[in-house]
């Protein structure tokens, strides 16, 4: 009795575990021709970033935006107090009142000795100095009113605004500090001009600019980023002999920020390789595996060795996996649902 009880638990075991790897998702190792890419490490940069810096010198009394905030052009960022700049700037409009005053007295006296001329009442020569005295007047008020919008210009400066929309990057100040011409404010970028930096080997760059086609991936996200455009620069480094390569991303990119790591896929050319779908590929430890289902239907682990060809969809399998098999697309469900038996392995 006991021995019939414990074949049928066995047999159902067995029909269960068949069932449940039939119910895995699963797709074939293709041959499919794919792009061959030469892969260089790379980190992203922000076209336009810049620093704000102060341009006259006071106490800072207000900071509206911190790391990370987003502000749009002509936002205001940080004010600086402006007492000192806006009395200078009275005190040049001051100036110009009272130079635009004696401009007046001046074109008049000089219209009066105009006419006493024509009586014969005064010399030329009293003409003459009326004349100069109004072109000397003239002459003040345009320096004094020049003065006075240099003084307006220097009091605009109080207040600080974003130059283009973006996105702060630092702030180097605080609320109460001293600004001095030229002390830094804030540093921000705009997200919607990004691109990545790569260096290639002089022996690569050849083939980089021949086809000039290239995709970014970001490691730290999982993503994978199409290139607007690639600008090889006309300069290579001396000491490494390798190239700068910018590549500028589409404008709709987003979470990724200047500084952070990714791998540039140049491609090179294309060839026929075999590919197993990414999502079946698990790593524990050194091991590289996936769970390929038998023709009983049962999901069995396998190590593979992978190449670098593929996309963010497939990889190159060099061993471990022939065209036609089918590997499981859930490797953490065939695995609780497998007893773990390696099966073959990459040679």
């Amino acid at each position: 009795m006991r021995i019939a009880a414990t074949i049928a638990f066995l047999a159902s075991l067995q029909l269960a575990t068949s069932v449940a790897a039939a119910e895995l998702q699963s797709a074939p190792v293709e041959l499919r021709e794919v792009e061959l890419t030469y892969s260089a490490e790379a980190v992203i940069e922000a076209v336009r970033q810049s620093t704000v810096s102060a341009q006259i010198q006071g106490r800072i009394v207000d900071i509206r935006f911190d790391v990370g905030d987003t502000v749009k052009q002509g936002d205001v960022i940080v004010r600086i107090d402006e007492r000192q700049v806006g009395q200078a700037a009275a005190a040049s409009a001051a100036q110009v009142g009272e130079a635009q005053a004696a401009l007046a007295n001046a074109r008049a006296q000089y219209e009066r000795t105009q006419q006493l001329l024509a009586q014969k009442f005064v010399s030329q020569a009293a003409l003459d100095r009326a004349e100069s005295e109004y072109r000397a007047a003239q002459a003040r008020v345009t320096a004094l009113l020049a003065g006075a919008a240099a003084a307006a210009t220097e009091k605009s400066f109080a207040t600080v605004v974003a130059p283009y929309s973006g996105v702060v990057a630092a702030r180097h100040v605080e609320v109460g500090e001293m600004a001095t011409p030229g002390k830094p404010l804030m540093t921000g970028f705009d997200p919607s001009t990004l691109r990545v930096v790569a260096s290639v080997p002089a022996t690569q760059i050849g083939a980089v600019r021949a086809i000039g086609r290239a995709r970014i991936e970001v490691p730290s996200l999982g993503k994978w980023l199409d290139v607007k455009s690639m600008t090889v620069v006309p300069t290579a480094d001396p000491r490494t002999q390798t190239t700068r390569v910018r590549l500028d991303l589409p404008e709709d990119v987003r979470g990724i920020y200047p500084g952070v790591y990714a791998r540039a896929h140049f491609v090179t050319g294309k060839a026929p390789r075999l590919l197993v779908p990414r999502a079946a590929v698990f790593h524990r430890s050194e091991l590289t595996a996936v769970y390929v289902i038998g023709a009983d239907g049962q999901a069995q682990l396998r190590q593979i060795r992978l190449g670098a060809a593929g996309d963010e969809s497939a990889v190159e399998v060099l061993a471990g996996l022939r065209r036609g098999e089918r590997v499981a697309l859930e490797p953490m469900k065939a695995g609780m649902q497998t007893p773990v038996t390696p099966v073959g392995g990459a040679r």
